[in-house]
């Protein structure tokens, strides 16, 4: 008999992803986009599949080095457009392709020096609609010829513009050595396009823009109507925080978008925290159709039918269709179902989601059957048994989060426990089987080696209420430190978790909570912090969203140095005692390297058992499936070493 064993690192890394589905209107195809790893070469790939209704099969559009992602089909749901990189090595962009179906080949019908980041098709397939950087960089192209690369801070910025290619005689030409007729329809001078939608007599466009790509600028986020014709903007006195997705009514008279309320306390400014509004374009007047509905909601496309929106409840992510009035229809589940991208035809018959139900990896349905079987990955594997678990917290709140064990757990047994920490902190732990939520942990690896593993919930995650999602407000790190040592303290009382053998890590938000643990507290025997803030005031001067630091903690630095040196793991370094890992990507932006180097040389001088891997050219995550490895491996081994007591001679 052979043995079964649980999923390999190497196995887990291969799992394919999958996300960029959309419908054809007919209701007859799905194009989708799954990435998987290509061991030969290190690197992800990401390919077009497309399923047929009529024979019930999926095959793949682009193959081997066609790289391709955000494919969408024409009017007609004959022709399909996507992206793809086009370039050399390092200065590959992404270019629009049109592959016909009566066509041989896709034709490239763009060369934008930048690349394109999204685009749409004309409601009847003449054209398409695409964002890509102003053409007024090349002024700055120009001057880096002359005195070298340098950069006017808060001042020059490459915004996205607006821009409409004529496809009706090139395209049918199928003539890649065509030049296509390219209109700018927005200046890219303090107008950064982030959003927009094309009304369906394709007479108007509806644009969500900033002043910049600047992070801190989405909060000084507006509507505008464009009149394509005049080429003619419009500013929408909406006096909103606006986000997400934006789209036109099938009349075009009508809009719905994300908002929130725009005043300067954290979460009444935190698009997380936002509702759903309807801006009448003939009265001026704002509709709210969901009045009572504690969660943030984002709309997908607005069909005859009513509007498609998808929202988060505590572990489950629903869709339903939205009545302007306000009456729901439910699309999903009510429990156990993470809806995760989901498409839907304008005259609202046909629906097309990735959904993975509680233990299980993604998978792809068109109108509720299952179109796909990635699923199959695991016959013939040991897989953790993963489910919801909950507990009160030192203030008495209730927090969830997810436990996954053995299939052979012994009730009579104790565990050494992890602690794996979600980032965010605006985001959840999910009882679902997919890497692309815990890329650099091994979970099943950890139950393999006689580890239970729990991920918490944490006062600020989101899909609890926002006031769940606010209650860490000027308590970041402390109140976290309560939900996550009430969750260990709850399986200890129980008698599944050994109080002696408890381990924490994470990565972003998550690395600088595991940073909090290993410094503030002696109860780890072991800690990973992943990209993690280690000390709020430097890294409010290092991070691209110092706006952020400023909601969730209430001010800046040098006006209230006192909140920022107390929810940091360095104010409490002197007392630190857990032997901590720490990994980083060298080009992370959102959380700078500083903070790695400052928690390294700080448990060195406490004579505090660490390591620091820094991961060269990686920014969040990565970006090759050996890294990926490495960073998994390395974790397993630390917390094998330091709490099963095995050998780090390989590290």
């Amino acid at each position: 008999m052979i043995e079964r064993k649980y999923l390999s690192i190497e196995e887990i890394i291969s799992l394919p992803t999958l996300s960029d589905i959309h419908i054809s209107e007919d209701g007859k195809k799905v194009a989708f986009v799954k990435k998987t790893a290509s061991w030969q070469h290190n690197k992800y790939k990401n390919h077009i599949w497309i399923y047929g209704k009529d024979k019930e099969d999926c095959n793949p559009l682009t193959t081997r080095d066609i790289e391709s992602t955000y494919p969408l089909w024409a009017p007609n749901s004959k022709d399909i457009a996507y992206l793809s990189p086009v370039g050399e090595q390092a200065d590959k962009k992404n270019q629009i392709f049109v592959k016909l179906k009566e066509g041989n080949s896709s034709v490239q019908i763009t060369d934008e020096k930048e690349g394109v980041s999204k685009f749409k098709w004309e409601p009847t397939g003449k054209g398409i609609y695409y964002l890509a950087q102003s053409k007024e960089s090349e002024v700055l192209n120009k001057r880096k010829e002359l005195y070298g690369d340098y950069l006017h801070i808060g001042k020059e910025y490459q915004n996205n513009c607006l821009y409409y290619i004529n496809l009706d005689k090139e395209v049918q030409n199928d003539n890649p050595e065509k030049q296509h007729k390219v209109v700018q329809l927005t200046n890219g001078k303090d107008f950064h396009v982030q959003e927009f939608d094309i009304s369906l007599d394709g007479k108007k466009a509806v644009i969500l823009a900033t002043p910049s790509p600047d992070m801190g600028d989405y909060m000084k986020s507006d509507l505008y109507i464009l009149d394509i014709q005049a080429v003619e903007l419009q500013k929408l006195n909406i006096d909103r925080l606006l986000g997400g997705c934006v789209c036109f009514s099938p009349a075009g008279n009508k809009i719905c978008y994300q908002a929130s309320i725009r005043e300067k306390d954290y979460y009444e400014t935190h698009i997380e925290d936002s509702t759903l509004e309807i801006y009448d374009m003939n009265s001026g007047k704002v509709i709210h159709p969901l009045t009572d509905f504690d969660s943030t909601v984002v709309p997908i496309r607005w069909t005859t039918k009513g509007i498609l929106i998808k929202w988060q409840d505590k572990t489950n992510y629903l869709m339903g269709l939205l009545s302007e009035y306000g009456t729901l229809e439910m699309l999903s589940e009510k429990v156990d179902s993470f809806i995760m991208n989901a498409y839907i035809t304008k005259d609202g018959n046909h629906i097309s989601y990735t959904k993975a139900k509680i233990n299980e990896t993604f998978e792809i349905y068109l109108n509720d059957k299952k179109i796909t079987n990635e699923n199959s990955f695991f016959k013939g594997k040991l897989k953790s048994n993963r489910e919801v678990t909950s507990w009160k917290s030192k203030d008495g709140v209730d927090i969830e989060g997810v436990l996954s064990t053995p299939v052979d757990l012994d009730p009579n047994k104790k565990y050494p426990l992890l602690m794996v920490i979600h980032g965010g902190p605006a985001w959840a732990a999910f009882p679902i089987f997919s890497d692309c939520f815990n890329e650099k942990y091994p979970i099943e690896q950890f139950i393999e080696k006689g580890f239970i593993v729990l991920e918490p919930n944490y006062k600020g995650s989101s899909g609890y209420g926002n006031e769940f999602l606010k209650a860490n407000y000027r308590k970041l790190g402390i109140a976290n430190y309560d939900d996550i040592i009430a969750g260990v303290d709850k399986l200890v009382d129980v008698g599944i978790a050994d109080n002696d053998r408890v381990g924490v890590m994470g990565w972003s938000n998550g690395g600088y909570l595991s940073a909090f643990c290993s410094t503030f507290s002696n109860r780890f025997k072991a800690a990973s912090v992943g990209g993690g803030i280690t000390n709020w005031r430097t890294h409010y001067v290092n991070t691209d969203i110092p706006y952020f630091i400023r909601m969730c903690l209430g001010n800046n630095p040098w006006n209230d140095p006192e909140i920022y040196s107390k929810t940091s793991p360095m104010h409490y370094i002197t007392s630190a005692s857990t032997p901590t890992l720490i990994q980083h990507g060298e080009m992370d932006a959102r959380v700078p390297i500083p903070n790695a180097y400052e928690l390294y040389q700080g448990l060195k001088d406490m004579e505090v058992d660490t390591e620091l891997v820094i991961f060269k050219g990686m920014a969040y995550s990565p970006d090759q499936p050996g890294m990926n490895v490495a960073i998994m491996k390395q974790n397993l081994m630390w917390f094998s070493h330091y709490i099963l007591g095995e050998s780090m001679k390989d590290f």
